[in-house]
C-alpha cells in the first residue's frame, strides 16, 4: 500500500483568511463566535456565529466566475488556491489525469436558494435571477475547483452530515494507496444559510452566547462556516520534487450508530468502534497517540459521549492525552468541520504545538480529560486523531503522523 502525505494546506474561517492567520489566532485562543450579519437573526434563540466577516472574495476570483459561484463556491475556491500554492506544485508539469478532487458538503448553495426564494415571495423579479440556483447541488464547489485547474482525475462529493469533510478525506486518502491517483485535493467547504440556522435553533441544541465544549456549563454549539482544503500526495512523488511535509496519513475508520437520526448512541458504541479501527488501519498502538482533536460540539451529550469513548479505548492513558476542541473558535461548520480541523491537527503536528479549547472554565464530571483549556501547549506530536461524529450516528475517525525521513511507518 503506497504511503500519503499532506503538502499543502488552505483554510479560511472566522479566525483566519489563510492557513497562517488561522494558526496564529488557533493557539491564541482567539473566539471567532459573535453576533452574525449576514441574514436576519432576532426570530432566533441565538443572534451568534463563527461568520467569516470582512470577506471579499473579488479580491481572489474574476467578477465573471463569482457571478455564478456561491458563498461555498468562493469559501472553496479560496482555499483551494491556498492549498494549491503552498503545495508549490507546477501543474503544468503534472499528469492531470492523476489528480483528483474529492470534497466533503454540507449545505451547497443553499444561502443562494434561499435569496431566490425570498425574491420571488415578494415578486421582486429582478432578483429572482436563476442563475442563484446554479451553484444549488452540494457537488458544485468539487466541480468549480477541478474546472479552475483543470484537474482531470477522479472527482467525487461526499455528504454525510457533519462527518463529510473527514470522510472525503479518508475516502481520497484510499484512492492514492490503492494507486488510482497520485494527488488530491480534498477537504470541504460549508457557508451558513438560514435553513441550516433556524433548524439547530429549533432544535435547541445551539448555545446562546458561545459554545463551550466540556464544560459543565455547556448548553449547546455555535454553527460556523469554513473551508479548509488539503494536498494529500503520494510519498514518493512528493519526494521527486522536494515538497514540504507537513505530516502523514496514517489510517483512518467508519462506522454507523444504527441508533438515532441525531443523538449520538448512549454508550458510544459507534465513536469506540471508529477509534479503534482508526488506530488499526493506521498501525499504531494506543500509547502512540500524543493529541486527539476532539469532535467537541459542546452539546451536553455528545460531549459526555465523546469523553466515554476516549476513555473506553485508552484506558488509563486517556488522562494522558490532550483533547482539545477547535470548535470553540471557528465553530460547528458543519459540512466543512473535519476538513478545518484537520488543517488545524496537520499544523498542530509540524509545529509541536497543541491548540486550546476556548471558553473552558468549569469542570464537569463526567467530562474529566485534559482537553487544554484556555492556552496552547508546546508538545511533540508522534501521532494524533481527528474525530468527526456526525448526525445520523455518521462516525469518522482519521489519523495522523509526524513524517519522519526514511521511516517505514
Amino acid at each position: 500500500m503506497k504511503r500519503v502525505v499532506i503538502t499543502g494546506l488552505g483554510a479560511i474561517c472566522a479566525i483566519g483568511k489563510n492557513k497562517e492567520e488561522y494558526w496564529k489566532n488557533l493557539i491564541e485562543g482567539k473566539c471567532g463566535i459573535n453576533k452574525i450579519d449576514l441574514f436576519d437573526t432576532k426570530e432566533h434563540r441565538t443572534q451568534t456565529g463563527a461568520q467569516v466577516k470582512d470577506f471579499h472574495p473579488e479580491k481572489y476570483i474574476s467578477s465573471k466566475k463569482l457571478r455564478r459561484m456561491s458563498r461555498t463556491d468562493r469559501l472553496g475556491i479560496i482555499a483551494a488556491q491556498e492549498a494549491i500554492g503552498d503545495s508549490e506544485l507546477d501543474l503544468e508539469k503534472e499528469d492531470r489525469e492523476r489528480i483528483g478532487v474529492l470534497l466533503g458538503a454540507g449545505a451547497g448553495g443553499m444561502f443562494e436558494a434561499e435569496e431566490y426564494h425570498r425574491a420571488l415571495l415578494t415578486k421582486d423579479l429582478k432578483r429572482a435571477k436563476p442563475s442563484l440556483l446554479i451553484s444549488h447541488p452540494p457537488c458544485v464547489t468539487t466541480d468549480y475547483i477541478a474546472k479552475e485547474f483543470s484537474l482531470k482525475g477522479p472527482r467525487s462529493t461526499i455528504v454525510t452530515a457533519c462527518s463529510s469533510s473527514a470522510t472525503s478525506i479518508g475516502y481520497a486518502a484510499d484512492l492514492i494507496r490503492d494507486g488510482k491517483a497520485d494527488i488530491m485535493v480534498t477537504g470541504g467547504s460549508d457557508a451558513l444559510c438560514q435553513l441550516t440556522y433556524s433548524g439547530f435553533n429549533s432544535m435547541r441544541v445551539v448555545d446562546k452566547d458561545r459554545c463551550r465544549p466540556f464544560d459543565k456549563r455547556r448548553t449547546g454549539l455555535s454553527l460556523g462556516e469554513s473551508a479548509g482544503i488539503l494536498i494529500l500526495e503520494e510519498l514518493e512523488h512528493a519526494k521527486d520534487r522536494n515538497a514540504k511535509i507537513y505530516c502523514e496519513f496514517l489510517g483512518y475508520a467508519l462506522s454507523g450508530d444504527a441508533h438515532h437520526m441525531t443523538a449520538p448512541h448512549p454508550e458510544a458504541r459507534g465513536a469506540i468502534q471508529a477509534i479503534r479501527e482508526a488506530l488499526r488501519d493506521a498501525g499504531i498502538k494506543p500509547e502512540e497517540v500524543d493529541y486527539i482533536n476532539a469532535h467537541g460540539t459542546a452539546t451536553p451529550f455528545n460531549d459526555e459521549t465523546e469523553t466515554l469513548a476516549i476513555k473506553e479505548v485508552f484506558g488509563e492513558r486517556a488522562y494522558q492525552i490532550p483533547v482539545s476542541s477547535t470548535k470553540s473558535m471557528v465553530g460547528h461548520c458543519l459540512g466543512a468541520a473535519g476538513a478545518i480541523e484537520v488543517v488545524a491537527v496537520s499544523l498542530a503536528i509540524r509545529n509541536g504545538m497543541i491548540p486550546p479549547t476556548a471558553n473552558y472554565e468549569t469542570k464537569d464530571p463526567q467530562c474529566d480529560l485534559d482537553y487544554v483549556p484556555g492556552k496552547a501547549r508546546k508538545k511533540e506530536i508522534r501521532a494524533a486523531l481527528s474525530n468527526s461524529f456526525a448526525f445520523g450516528g455518521n462516525n469518522t475517525v482519521l489519523a495522523f503522523g509526524k513524517y519522519v525521513a526514511g521511516s517505514n511507518q
